[in-house]
C-alpha cells in the first residue's frame, strides 16, 4: 500500500444524535395520546366499581329479606348479623362498596328496608 493513502483517509463520520427539538416532540405527542387514552381507561374502571356496587346491594337486599322471614325482624343498620363466619347470609363476611370502600348499610330512614352503597345511594361516586 502507498503510504500516502492513510495520511488522506477520511475521518470517521460520528453517529448523528437525536435533538433536543425532536425529543421534545416526541416527549409531547406521546403527552397528547396519555391524556386522550387514561380518562377513557379510569372511566371504564369506575363503571366497573359501579357495576359491582349495584350487584352486593342487590345481593345484600335479597338477603336482608331472607333474613326478615327467617328471623321475623329486619338486621341491624350495620349487617352484622348478615356477614357472620359459616353463616347461612354471607359466611365469607359482608362484601363492601368498591366506589367508597366502605361498609353497606341499611337506610334508616323510609318504611321499606333497603341497603345504600355509598353516601348517596345512586351509585355515583
Amino acid at each position: 500500500m502507498n503510504d500516502a493513502t492513510f495520511l488522506h483517509r477520511q475521518p470517521i463520520v460520528p453517529r448523528r444524535a437525536f435533538s433536543l427539538l425532536e425529543l421534545l416532540a416526541v416527549v409531547t405527542i406521546l403527552g397528547v395520546i396519555a391524556a386522550i387514552v387514561l380518562p377513557r381507561v379510569t372511566q371504564g374502571n369506575d363503571k366497573a366499581k359501579q357495576s359491582v356496587c349495584a350487584h352486593n346491594t342487590g345481593q345484600l337486599n335479597s338477603a336482608i329479606e331472607r333474613y326478615y322471614l327467617d328471623n321475623g325482624v329486619w338486621p341491624s343498620a350495620n349487617l352484622s348479623e348478615l356477614g357472620v363466619s359459616g353463616g347461612t347470609y354471607f359466611p365469607d363476611g359482608l362484601p363492601t362498596c368498591p366506589v367508597s370502600s366502605q361498609a353497606y348499610r341499611i337506610d334508616p330512614s323510609g318504611a321499606t328496608k333497603h341497603v345504600v352503597g355509598h353516601t348517596n345511594g345512586d351509585h355515583s361516586p
